[in-house]
């Protein structure tokens, strides 16, 4: 299935240059812009959170050094919602508390249903990175919704033309409405389907594993989250040990995660393909971007995934701020809902005005390779056997 992403070459100046620039002497003289950013800084999503809150930290510290937002600095603060819906709305008076004009985030749909509108009451411009189509309106967002994720997930499913599939699904808002996507599909298609959920924070998934194989699966499609998945990843490789029946697998988006292979092993990772976006390295831009050459000499650390989408967010609010010359909700969006071709480190860039939903967003099949890399099947391989 070839997709592609088309990425324009990013600078740094260019990033920074819509923002006005001031001597560094005058910054202490002006309030400084109070910026948000809500993710799982803690707990089993942290990698996640942890990147995401470095993408938009990087965009800050590009931003303050070309001067800011109209001459004012910019303050970050991080908000730790730990993946939980019961510190959503504690999150949403943190940032008022800190006097947030802006939240990118929260990354976890489950939290933004219920603290999205919230945000939006409180007069917080909500830059949102969560995927269920349930958040639509709710702010806006460069992320992939569950809409565009779906497809190329079913694409794959239907292209194995399967007679008997059995998804392990986590009943988290994202994950579960995936799972309800594929259903209807393979309801459609007249192939035969069944479910088996997933629980939260168990050590391992093994006994769900072996139900899903009593069932004589020759597909199975996996909804969960990477902590998750990664055991089950592992469980599945214990049951192929045990002369268990081999199934196609594919693992939904919500895997793909640099800890997903470090927790899970190679050999696991191989198990199953998976649905979503690459790491920034392996995004078209490749390792010598500017974004990803900036990222590693500011945190030391290679970017996963979804602080390049964060860093996007950050920079399309702070030009949205910037053209209004105001940091009023109203004022804001409506710069942000006319976002056209901005040329980000996650490409390019438009925001629907309808849906606030960025438009047009390509969804990979990947596997892992040998050097722990999620890449694209279409790069170097027609199918997972050959890869």
């Amino acid at each position: 299935m070839k997709r592609s992403l088309a990425i324009a070459a990013i600078s740094l100046p260019v990033i920074a240059g819509a923002l006005t620039a001031v001597p560094a002497a005058q910054a202490g003289d002006v309030q400084p812009i109070v910026i948000a950013v809500e993710a799982p800084l803690s707990g089993a999503q942290a990698n996640n959170g942890r990147d995401i809150a470095r993408g938009v930290a990087l965009a800050v510290r590009q931003a303050n050094a070309a001067g800011g937002i109209d001459g004012r600095p910019i303050k970050l603060v991080r908000i730790d919602d730990q993946a939980n819906p019961d510190l959503a709305l504690d999150a949403v008076a943190r940032a008022q508390a800190a006097g947030a004009v802006a939240v990118i985030g929260p990354y976890n749909s489950s939290v933004g249903l219920v603290n999205l509108q919230a945000y939006i009451d409180a007069g917080i411009t909500p830059v949102q990175m969560t995927s269920t189509d349930a958040t639509t309106g709710l702010g806006v967002t460069v992320q992939p919704k569950n809409s565009q994720i779906s497809p190329p997930e079913i694409e794959y499913v239907l292209s194995a033309a399967p007679e008997n599939v059995v998804m392990l699904v986590d009943p988290s808002a994202y994950t579960a409405s995936m799972a309800d996507r594929m259903r209807k599909a393979l309801k459609k298609a007249g192939i035969h389907y069944s479910s088996i959920t997933i629980e939260e924070g168990k050590s391992s998934y093994a006994p769900e594993v072996k139900k899903a194989l009593r069932r004589l699966p020759d597909f199975l499609y996996i909804s969960t989250y990477y902590p998750q998945g990664a055991l089950i990843a592992e469980a599945l490789i214990e049951a192929r040990s045990k002369r268990g029946r081999i199934v196609n697998c594919l693992m939904g988006l919500a895997n793909v995660d640099a800890a997903f292979i470090t927790e899970a092993g190679l050999t696991a990772s191989w198990r199953c393909v998976f649905s979503g976006i690459p790491e920034a390295p392996q995004l078209p831009i490749g390792r010598a971007s500017l974004y990803v050459d900036a990222y590693e000499a500011a945190f030391g650390v290679t970017p996963g995934v979804w602080g390049a989408f964060s860093y996007d967010s950050a920079n399309i609010l702070f030009r949205a701020i910037a053209s209004s010359g105001s940091t009023e909700m109203s004022a804001v969006m409506a710069k942000l809902l006319n976002v056209t071709r901005y040329h980000g480190a996650t490409g390019s860039i438009t925001i629907n005005p309808d849906t606030g939903n960025r438009e047009n967003l390509p969804i990979y099949i990947m596997y892992v390779n040998a050097n722990r890399q999620f890449i694209p099947l279409n790069q170097g391989c027609r199918s997972l056997a050959v890869c």
